[in-house]
């Protein structure tokens, strides 16, 4: 990715710090261990497997034969004031502090479209930020749902100290249920968070199209599929956007954006405008599957099926090594059974389908369980049974 220029070292390591919640980014934790050391535990590997995932990339040779080997020279995807030193200084790649030139469009006023988890945390998001919110579904009932839900959450924060009732009540206040997309006419973003199906994305897109006024920005928070197919629905292309926020979004700091090759650059500084307004971290990528969280995410858990599925080890020693010894929250098999296996077995395809690598072929255990019904807690059995509700 960072070799690509796809994202930079900065975007990558905060995407999987803040989507993830890894203690350390992958370039930052490169330049821990060694360049010369990754690249040699990535050879070993290769020769072992022939799996092109575990090639190294050109750039850790590059950077090893050059004497850059991370923190122990003083330089390697990141600078450091002295060699054996952890602290970051600027070089020529440090990204200016200073914001936008290109002017934004105003955005006073925000439309979600969707009832679900997703869509109700966005909301909720852009409320407690003081814009005006409509949330809109395909029936009223599931609109005031949706709204009867962000009050609860609201409630919670109160119970926990995080707000106050005065201001929980005014962030309710803020947000308009509807029954139709009409409702969209006046807003100035219009943000889709419907079922991650591209037929559906793409219908609603054309609806934005037509209802909604011009200059206003359309955005998806699509995690996997392609938003310049969501574009395409639109007679205006250069105002739609990603904005990939991470479930649940109240929680959740990092936001995704994804401009296509069409997106005005107007639209894309007033995004990631918006995302600092609304208290989040905007990393840039392109529209591509997976983008960045899930591009790194899903072949580490697809590799951790492959694991199992040829007895190399078990589901707990795998979940355990990872948490203890990777630093991860929550082991490869615990998060699975969480997102969702039908989920996870969707965007895996995508991935495959887009990069069109062997090693990243779904693991036919997880289209077995799958095929089986085992979706993860959700249905009660996955990788690991649950107790029922």
């Amino acid at each position: 990715m960072y070799e690509a220029k796809y994202a930079s070292r900065e975007d990558i390591d905060a995407a999987m710090k803040l989507g993830c919640g890894l203690p350390m980014g992958p370039l930052e934790l490169l330049d821990l261990i060694g360049v010369d050391t990754a690249r040699t535990v990535l050879e070993a590997m290769y020769a072992a497997s022939h799996d092109r995932l575990h090639a190294p990339a050109p750039i850790l040779r590059q950077l090893s034969e050059a004497g850059l080997t991370g923190r122990k020279s003083g330089r390697g995807f990141y600078t450091y004031d002295a060699p054996g030193s952890g602290t970051v200084v600027r070089d020529a790649l440090t990204p200016l502090a200073s914001g936008p030139e290109t002017p934004g469009r105003p955005v006073r006023s925000v439309g979600v479209a969707g009832s679900g988890t997703m869509a109700s945390g966005i909301a909720e998001v852009f409320a407690k930020a003081g814009y005006e919110v409509v949330l809109a579904a395909r029936s009223e009932e599931k609109a005031q749902s949706a709204k009867a839900r962000i009050g609860k959450s609201l409630s919670r924060s109160v119970d926990k100290g995080r707000m106050t009732a005065e201001a929980a009540a005014e962030t309710l206040e803020r947000i308009t249920p509807a029954g139709s997309y009409d409702a969209f006419a006046e807003v100035d973003l219009a943000l889709e968070a419907v079922a991650e199906d591209l037929e559906i994305k793409q219908q609603l897109f054309a609806v934005f199209d037509k209802v909604c006024k011009p200059g206003a920005i359309l955005a998806t928070t699509t995690s996997s599929l392609p938003v310049i197919a969501c574009a395409r629905a639109t007679s205006r292309p250069q105002d739609v956007i990603g904005m990939h926020f991470f479930n649940p979004a109240p929680a959740m700091k990092l936001v995704e954006v994804v401009r296509t090759v069409l997106t005005a650059d107007d639209v894309h500084a007033t995004v990631r405008e918006l995302c600092t307004k609304i208290r989040k971290h905007p990393v840039d990528c392109g529209d591509r599957a997976g983008f960045i969280v899930n591009a790194l995410l899903f072949p580490y858990l697809n590799n951790a099926i492959k694991m199992v599925q040829e007895h190399y080890a078990s589901l707990d020693d795998i979940d355990a090594a990872m948490k203890l010894g990777g630093g991860y929250p929550m082991g490869p098999f615990e998060l699975l059974d969480v997102v969702g296996l039908d989920v996870s077995l969707a965007i895996e395809k995508v991935l495959h389908r887009e990069f069109r690598d062997p090693g990243l072929a779904p693991a036919p255990l997880l289209e077995h369980l799958v095929a089986a019904g085992c979706l993860g807690r959700k249905t009660g059995r996955g990788f690991r049974e649950y107790a029922r509700r």
